[in-house]
């Protein structure tokens, strides 16, 4: 299934690509619109096909977690490359606190960076000014938190909880702007607990959002108490 639903849309993006770039001959301005028009069709068909997909081998059981050693500095750095092309608004900056202090992590490296690159994702749309702040923090119960601020739209309370269910969003002018899947954020949940942690969030409208990613630092060393997502408060958050 994965390899049925992904080679296509593959194809697709990397068609656009080539004609975007040229390779085969000038297009119009009209032409290139249109082009670029499928392309981003194509990335986010394919983004939703990804999460569909990450979603169900979660629910069979079929998530196999790879431990391995990893530098936090080391992820810090890669994430910062993987989000410089999303960063398209001069209006907003992205900034990485230098996260050598926290050391090494036994976990799997993928699916930490992968409910990270979801909350940078997320933050990046939904703040039109501003920042994106990211933080990691060791803690004495071995614990290694993870957060993600931003100075966006912000989410309401009764809307905190909503917002980790599947296909669950938020009807606002941005949201209807910036479509997603609805899905990141479920995903990211079940991720979560599957590396022994868990994910919260503190958000006030109109001011920011920060999302947290809690695991232990060394895979199966720590067993959390797993609370409703809107209740666990992370560390230094920066509220502004």
């Amino acid at each position: 299934m994965s390899h049925e639903f992904r080679t296509p849309l593959n194809s697709i993006l990397s068609l656009t690509q080539f004609l975007i770039e040229r390779a085969d001959g000038p297009l119009t301005e009209e032409q290139e619109r249109q082009v670029n028009f499928v392309r981003r069709a194509a990335q986010a068909l394919l983004e939703l096909v990804n999460d569909l997909l990450d979603l169900a081998k979660v629910e069979a059981g079929k998530v196999v977690i790879r431990s391995e050693e990893f530098r936090a500095s080391d992820l810090f750095a890669t994430l910062r490359g993987l989000m410089r092309p999303l960063l398209t608004n001069d209006a907003i900056t992205l900034t990485f606190e230098d996260a050598t202090a926290i050391g090494t992590l036994r976990t799997d490296e993928g699916k930490v960076s992968q409910i990270l690159r979801n909350f940078l994702s997320n933050a990046l749309k939904f703040t039109e000014r501003g920042e994106v702040h990211v933080t990691a923090e060791a803690r004495p119960d071995g614990m290694v938190v993870f957060s993600v601020s931003d100075t966006g739209i912000g989410i309401a309370p009764a809307d905190q909880q909503r917002i980790f269910e599947e296909f669950g969003q938020i009807d606002s002018a941005v949201q209807r702007r910036v479509k997603g899947t609805g899905l990141g954020l479920s995903l990211s949940k079940r991720l979560a607990e599957l590396l022994g942690g868990r994910i919260s969030v503190q958000s006030e409208p109109g001011v920011g959002s920060t999302f947290s990613l809690a695991i232990p630092r060394e895979f199966g060393s720590v067993r959390p108490d797993v609370r409703d997502p809107t209740e666990i408060h992370a560390p230094n958050s920066r509220r502004r």
